[in-house]
């Protein structure tokens, strides 16, 4: 599915849950990469990055996993790095007081 697809899907369903979303930088239309950044508008924040899974589907994995923590300063150096190194990613903001990611997805995070 091309990027631009997926992007609008998921700002879609953030819209009519009734949250805020923001798309911060436009990848390439058909392959870019998404990194989906999470604010709960409370100063925490959490960055959601796609990986493959070992199956050979499409899952993202919640940055915590690194040891980036849940600051949105630290959110936000990550997603800086991030958007550094590659030009075609695309960089999707959103803001829900409940931190709701809205990925259809398998997310691989950490135990609560």
């Amino acid at each position: 599915m091309p990027s631009w697809v997926w992007v609008d899907a998921l700002m879609r369903r953030v819209q009519i849950a009734g949250a805020s979303c923001f798309v911060l930088q436009k990848g390439d239309r058909e392959r870019g990469d998404v990194i989906v950044k999470v604010a709960d508008l409370q100063g925490s924040a959490r960055v959601y990055v796609p990986r493959t899974s070992m199956e050979g589907t499409r899952i993202f994995s919640d940055v915590r996993l690194q040891g980036v923590g849940e600051s949105e300063r630290e959110a936000d150096e990550y997603v800086s790095r991030a958007r550094n190194r590659d030009s075609d990613l695309w960089v999707i903001e959103i803001e829900d007081r409940e931190a709701r990611h809205f990925l259809t997805e398998d997310i691989e995070a950490p135990a609560d």
